[in-house]
């Protein structure tokens, strides 16, 4: 088959189609002969309905929330194809082609995750759930609707990200023509009880019809795929189907009426999940039965599932397997026992001598598993109707616990910590460090074009054409094969391309060249830190990036970002290991050393902050602890006042202050808006618009109403603070929180 692609209204190219990749009723997917990254999808039967729809997607892409880590998270629309002898008729379209990933459903089924991705433990699955809450959001944030909202048409990877596909069956709302290209499918497991039983050829989608079919898919991926209306019937006669069980807003773990249902045996616990996480299930499948609008955003899913992540800690007995601090005991050992030794989540040994796969052997004898000691009891949540939204009072004991606002914490320390940190700096040759200057390459090289390629890289470089720089470096190199700068540089460049293996080889090869390179060290310390992300082996890459800071130390005590650098990943290592405390406190010594070196690092005093607020959980006294961290963040914005994220986390532990402190609590909302406020603005002027978006979810939560009022004009916040200067009933009582 041979189609035209329309680059432009004058440029036309012919495409040869013949090898086909899959084929559905409606289309046909081909590959692409000389692009591996795209792919063809020719209707059967076009219409030109097809065609303005998707002319109307492909001139308004919604954002990538993954664009960072270099991964496609919504498989969006390229490029019209035409007929080859009509260059009227669209025939098709090309996309991206999403290679190695699977359907959402081999993740959250026991069986295939087992079978297909054994490692994939808890903390994968609520990244999974992170990542499709983010995806979602962008769309939403765009004006799109999924509308079909179902496992079919999202795949995930063995690193837990998300690909949205079959893009070109969404709702879309072409706003100069002010038409709706409707989605005119659904399945019925995933359908919001105010469209069981419509056509969806004639009905309007809407964010909440999308949010009802996400939170369903959030549930599965939390819950060992059980569906959030599946259980035990108790009524009489044949049980109804699910759709039946969604229309009536039988949620089987209903807290707020009696339903006819109690969970299946095999399913977990809803008190498994962490209770910000309880909390928001039954304001979607109760609350939101008969008000739609009061369903969680994809900002809100995304909020509390990275606090919820950041709280998971590991088993004493299996490494493999997470679970919420909130949790006396690990409840996946638990569940081991109850399904006669199949572990949900297998450990390391079990997966290498293949005995995750194996039959399962005869019912053993209950162990004895041993209490955590190293993480303290924390209050919970108490089940309460959600329209109240309030929580029981943490006791003296245990006040210090950040229940409700915590999940702000890991959007900052997840998505923002890192960032500021994703351009390396350049090395050029005023470097201190014994290598080769540029003086002493021309020195030894006539070659006019070998100092061409060493300025223009940097140049390059400077004005981030990472591409170029590292083209140029790679001249260099081929030129002078010993040269340090030019393995260390083409290493920076490549980091910030998020070729993270690529910067590390040359990072490793100026080592080679001379061992004493310190900043090869801290620069291969960062990218195996950010390999880490995406590896199914953090806790290895965690400790390589610690080693070589440990060498760049050892080579110059006075390293001060070496010290910066090990004390952020040994914060991250704490969420692997049992003493979370005495991690803190490494942590928080290589930035005390770091602030010695130089008084003047901002980031030193920043990620102290961090710690200290986390630090406050173990602690008698997480007042004090609170108080130290704002000091330390107050010393980042005296030297840094851009440092958008710094004022972030000051607005969530003032905001945290005011809820369970001895403060005056408008005061210190006040001063937590005026924070978030100061943050926004920041992002926004930085052009980084997904921080941006984050921290105005976090504003609605500090204010508590008129959220949809903000979102929709977020430069307009004069009502905020007259809401907060004349607190209402719920405001008043610190322990209830929006």
């Amino acid at each position: 088959m041979r189609v035209q692609r329309r680059l432009d209204a004058q440029k036309h190219t012919i495409l040869n189609l013949s090898t086909t990749l899959g084929q559905g009723g409606e289309a046909c997917v081909y590959a692409l002969p000389d692009d591996d990254n795209l792919v063809a999808k020719i209707y059967h039967q076009p219409k030109s309905v097809y065609a303005q729809k998707l002319a109307t997607m492909i001139a308004n892409p919604p954002d990538n929330p993954t664009a960072d880590a270099g991964h496609i998270s919504i498989a969006w629309p390229v490029d019209l194809l035409q007929a080859e002898h009509n260059s009227t008729e669209v025939v098709g379209f090309l996309m991206p082609r999403i290679q190695r990933m699977r359907s959402i459903i081999d993740f959250y089924n026991p069986k295939t995750r087992r079978q297909h991705c054994p490692l994939f433990n808890y903390q994968y699955l609520h990244r999974t759930a992170r990542n499709l809450a983010a995806s979602v959001a962008a769309l939403h944030n765009r004006g799109y609707c999924i509308g079909d909202v179902n496992e079919s048409n999202i795949l995930v990877s063995n690193t837990a990200l998300v690909t949205l596909v079959d893009t070109d069956s969404f709702q879309v709302q072409d706003p100069q023509q002010n038409i709706t290209y409707r989605c005119e499918v659904g399945k019925p497991e995933f359908t919001p009880p105010e469209l069981q039983g419509k056509t969806f050829a004639e009905c309007d989608r809407t964010v909440e019809h999308d949010l009802f079919g996400l939170a369903v898919l959030i549930f599965q991926l939390l819950m060992e795929g059980s569906h959030p209306f599946a259980g035990i019937y108790l009524g009489g006669g044949e049980p109804p189907p699910i759709e039946a069980r969604i229309k009536d807003g039988h949620f089987t773990y209903s807290q707020q009426r009696r339903v006819p249902y109690t969970p299946p045996r095999i399913s977990p616990p809803l008190s498994i999940l962490a209770p910000e996480l309880q909390q928001l299930f039954i304001r979607c499948f109760e609350s939101g039965h008969i008000h739609p609008q009061q369903r969680p955003s994809a900002q809100t899913w995304l909020a509390a599932l990275t606090e919820a992540e950041n709280q998971l800690v590991n088993c004493t007995l299996n490494s493999q397997h997470r679970y919420g601090k909130h949790l006396k005991s690990c409840p996946w050992c638990e569940r081991r026992e109850r399904l006669r030794g199949r572990d949900p989540f297998p450990s390391l040994q079990a997966i290498k001598l293949g005995e995750h796969l194996q039959p399962l052997p005869p019912p053993p004898q209950k162990p004895v598993i041993k209490p955590r000691v190293d993480v303290p009891n924390y209050a919970t949540v108490a089940s309460v109707p959600l329209n109240s939204y309030s929580y029981s009072k943490v006791t003296l004991t245990h006040k210090y616990l950040p229940v409700i606002c915590g999940f702000l914490g890991m959007v900052v320390a997840g998505s923002l910590n890192f960032l500021n940190w994703s351009n390396l700096n350049f090395w050029g040759s005023s470097s201190s460090n014994a290598s080769p200057t540029l003086n002493s390459i021309q020195a030894n090289r006539q070659s006019g074009g070998y100092v061409n390629h060493y300025k223009q890289g940097k140049v390059s470089y400077k004005h981030r054409d990472y591409e170029r720089a590292v083209d140029n470096f790679s001249q260099v190199i081929a030129q002078d094969p010993e040269n340090t700068i030019a393995y260390v540089n083409r290493g920076n460049a490549r980091y910030n391309l998020k070729d993270y293996e690529g910067a590390i080889e040359d990072f490793t090869q100026a080592l080679q060249i001379n061992p004493a390179t310190i900043k090869a060290y801290v620069n291969r310390g960062n990218a195996r830190y950010a390999l880490a992300t995406f590896s199914s082996d953090p806790i290895r890459d965690y400790k390589l990036a610690i080693a070589d800071f440990n060498q760049a130390v050892l080579f110059n005590p006075l390293e001060a970002e070496a010290y910066i650098r090990r004390g952020i990943v040994r914060y991250e290592l704490a969420q692997y290991s049992g003493n979370a405390k005495q991690d803190f406190q490494l942590a928080i010594a290589d930035f005390n050393q770091a602030i010695n070196i130089n008084p003047r690092k901002p980031e030193a005093f920043f990620q102290r902050g961090i710690v200290l607020y986390d630090l406050a959980q173990y602690s008698g006294d997480f007042e004090k602890n609170y108080q130290q961290a704002i000091e330390d963040f107050n010393q980042a914005i005296n030297i840094n006042p851009s440092m958008a994220r710094v004022y972030v986390r000051r607005g969530i532990v003032r905001y945290e202050l005011a809820q369970y402190g001895n403060l005056n609590n408008v005061a210190e909302r006040l001063k937590a808006l005026d924070d978030l406020q100061t943050a926004a603005k920041l992002f926004l002027s930085q052009g980084d618009i997904d921080s941006y978006q984050q921290t105005l979810s976090n504003v609605c939560v500090v204010v508590d109403t008129k959220c949809d009022e903000l979102l929709r004009n977020p430069d307009n916040y004069l009502f905020l603070r007259s809401d907060l200067q004349t607190p209402s009933a719920t405001q008043k009582n610190v322990t209830s929180v929006p």
